[in-house]
């Protein structure tokens, strides 16, 4: 039993016809198979953007970028999971959500993520245009699967994969703009082979690969990169855009948590908080 995951490794493009490349990728990905095709964080609007400007480009998730996504994934009948500029409608004047929208091969939004982590750093902060969600999405069931999502910054933390997997995922996915710098790649396919070998499941991590963006001029990492229950690298790419395609089977996980029952063994009850 199983099903096979796309990731679209992509750059937001130069005309700003964002729905017009996503139906670029969703048509290459049906003819790979691919059942669930998953977009990269900051498809529907570049973060880059100076704050104000942020703002102004969100949209509730029944807007006309959700409605034209949502569409695609009926046009193609794949389930799909992309990202949006979410419209906050209160607080008035409350920053947007940061959020990842999964929609079925009807075109029927099944589930909305809005990031719970927002990177805080020594050159940007999240916090600054974005507001926090409050709500781990822990599973997503599909006919083929259950699937976890997260976004990015996210993937640093540890608690929010285990709940996830304790929800009874098969597969992890992280939709990422993933910056670029030192160690960054490493850590990025460190961190989601951890994710994967602690909690025995699949984990599949996107990013976006633009070059040269905003005042810094700084590079998003790419890199995507599948990895199997037992840490093994299944699928993976570069810094160039590429579709990455893996096959997720739900009997390996089984095989992996019988040899060795991590999640059983768990004692919450000496964890504390």
């Amino acid at each position: 039993m199983g099903f096979r995951i796309g990731l679209a490794q992509c750059c937001h493009p130069a005309d700003g016809n964002v729905v017009a490349m996503a139906e670029r990728w969703a048509a290459q990905a049906v003819e790979k198979g691919v059942e669930l095709l998953v977009f990269p964080e900051s498809l529907m609007t570049p973060f880059e953007l100076l704050a104000d400007d942020f703002a102004r480009a969100a949209q509730p998730l029944d807007g006309p970028f959700c409605t034209a996504m949502n569409a695609l994934a009926a046009k193609f009948g794949m389930w799909m999971v992309y990202t949006a500029n979410e419209r906050a409608e209160a607080p008035e004047g409350a920053c947007p959500f940061n959020t990842a929208v999964v929609v079925d091969d009807a075109g029927v939004q099944r589930a909305a993520y809005r990031k719970v982590h927002r990177f805080d750093t020594d050159f940007v902060r999240e916090s600054d245009k974005t507001s926090a969600g409050s709500e781990v999405l822990r599973a997503v069931e599909a006919p083929f699967g259950t699937f976890g999502v997260a976004i990015c910054y996210d993937l640093r933390f540890p608690e929010q994969a285990r709940l996830m997997a304790l929800a009874g995922c098969d597969v992890i996915v992280y939709s990422s703009a993933w910056v670029d710098g030192p160690r960054k790649v490493d850590q990025w396919r460190t961190l989601l082979a951890a994710r994967a070998i602690e909690n025995e499941l699949y984990v599949a991590g996107l990013s976006r690969c633009d070059r040269d963006f905003g005042s810094e001029h700084r590079n998003y990492a790419g890199h995507s990169c599948v990895f199997g229950p037992l840490g093994e690298e299944l699928a993976a790419a570069g810094y160039d855009e590429e579709l990455v395609v893996a096959d997720i089977d739900q009997d390996a996980i089984a095989r992996v948590r019988a040899a060795m029952p991590v999640l059983a063994h768990r004692r919450p009850q000496v964890y504390g908080e």
